[in-house]
């Protein structure tokens, strides 16, 4: 899928650590690094809507992203700029012709259950009957194993400094499964809305891809998965009952507690495939 014209856009990442001194069992000071985190206040067309706390690691994917998720924009290309300025801790996005219905829009929301900013403008679920996902992609379970230890290995924040949450998109290979971006952040919502974001500059379809992540699987992070179009949501943590009964209404097929060679399929059976053997890493989330 050939993107549209992109916005203008700043390059405004900031360092995604920092290094303070900590005091060991030993009593030993040793430096540690530990997480960034950030005020970014969302102002569209001069409007402020919303302040995320963030890291900092893709501050623009993550306007885009957000706005994409909460359905404040349809697409792209809506989008003329997006500029971060971090000496007012200040994101300010221009669209070309003003944000549709904006009013109705954020004078209704709903608060959920995640860390951050668990907030759905809109509604919640407003529009959730008309997700339509694609019914001729499967998932073959040495697909799912190659995925977890493709994130396993991936070099993270979390691993230098912990107490952040991560989300990958990933889609299978000949080889296994191949991760195509990797977003932390301090809450999940900010990293799946980073990679919806990049996806949309990127042209990325999400027909053949899989979600990934290290969250739990509530109704938001279920919805922002099928509003992306990716049919595969998997997770190393549990979900919500709320969550659950959305993917069942939309078809999604949503795996958690995935670490190591254990799984729970939660949902959309009919598109997953055990092997009847030793799982290999010759599998593909191919069409049917």
């Amino acid at each position: 899928m050939t993107p549209p014209d992109r916005p203008l856009l700043s390059q405004a990442s900031r360092p995604l650590t920092i290094d303070i001194p900590a005091v060991n069992e030993r009593g030993e000071t040793v430096p540690t690094s530990i997480a960034g985190e950030h005020p970014l206040t969302l102002y569209v067309d001069k409007r402020e809507v919303v302040t995320l706390m963030t890291l900092g690691a893709a501050p623009e994917a993550l306007a885009i992203g957000w706005l994409r998720n909460q359905r404040l924009v349809r697409s792209l290309d809506e989008i003329a700029a997006v500029q971060v300025d971090w000496e007012t801790d200040a994101v300010a996005v221009t669209t070309r012709a003003g944000m549709q219905d904006a009013e109705r829009k954020l004078g209704s929301r709903t608060v959920t259950t995640g860390c951050g900013q668990g907030t759905v403008f809109g509604g919640l679920m407003d529009e959730i009957d008309q997700v339509r996902l694609p019914h001729d992609r499967h998932l073959r379970q040495s697909t799912l194993y190659a995925l977890m230890d493709a994130v396993r290995h991936h070099e993270s924040i979390y691993k230098q400094a912990g107490a952040v949450h991560g989300c990958a998109l990933a889609r299978a290979t000949t080889g296994g499964c191949e991760i195509l971006m990797f977003f932390e952040d301090v809450g999940r919502h900010n990293a799946v809305d980073a990679i919806a974001g990049q996806m949309w500059l990127d042209g990325e379809d999400g027909a053949d891809k899989i979600f990934y992540t290290t969250g739990r699987l509530t109704s938001e992070m279920v919805i922002k998965t099928a509003q992306m179009g990716i049919p595969f949501l998997v997770s190393r943590s549990g979900l919500t009952h709320m969550g659950w009964q959305i993917a069942q209404k939309i078809g999604l097929t949503m795996i958690g507690r995935a670490q190591g060679k254990h799984y729970l399929l939660f949902s959309g059976a009919d598109r997953f495939e055990r092997d009847c053997s030793t799982p290999t890493h010759e599998d593909e989330t191919t069409p049917r």
